[in-house]
């Protein structure tokens, strides 16, 4: 599940919003009123339950061979993402939607992980401070493994991510951690 052309996506496991309403999240580190919704790059870190904490890492440029393959592994992907067994039932059981928008009136929102920074910041989401209404109904996601397999993104399956989180940061890897403060 990925945005076409021309669209960006926001991943909800409300099925009935009918307009997006510029808002500050109570996890925001920033004070603007936003919608967020992401590119396709960015779509596969939210095939996830909504409060399901994960860990994301990718090869990118600088990252060096030694990383990618102690991190992402020998299997041939450039993806891996991470959960813990916790969240294993809510995965397979999640019924996830996709609204699609029109990319025009969103903006890149380029957030560096601190301390991190190779090169130009990547977009970590698009952002709108207008309200926003999709282009058509919400999109059932489908099953949340099955998207990872055919997109060749490992999942792997952690009793903590904590450990996994400190050598991705610690690595020249890409990487996003989304909702941690609800992992063990």
């Amino acid at each position: 599940m990925r945005p076409r052309e021309g669209e960006v996506l926001h991943f909800s496991e409300d099925p009935t919003i009918a307009e997006f309403v510029p808002h500050v999240a109570a996890t925001a580190r920033v004070s603007v009123a936003y919608v967020w919704a992401v590119d396709a790059q960015r779509a596969p870190s939210y095939w996830f339950p909504r409060q399901c904490p994960r860990v994301m890492a990718w090869a990118r440029d600088g990252s060096t061979s030694s990383d990618v393959a102690r991190i992402i592994g020998p299997y041939g992907g450039s993806r891996v993402h991470a959960v813990e067994y916790g969240w294993l039932e809510r995965m397979r059981t999640v019924r996830l939607y996709a609204y699609r928008f029109p990319a025009a009136v969103f903006r890149p929102y380029a957030e560096p992980e601190p301390d991190r920074q190779f090169g130009e910041p990547e977009p970590s989401a698009h952002v709108t401070e207008v309200p926003v209404r999709p282009l058509g109904p919400p999109e059932p996601v489908g099953d949340l493994f099955t998207l990872h397999e055919e997109a060749g993104i490992e999942l792997r399956v952690l009793p903590t991510l904590w450990t996994f989180w400190e050598a991705v940061t610690a690595s020249t890897l890409g990487f996003s951690g989304i909702r941690l403060r609800n992992a063990r």
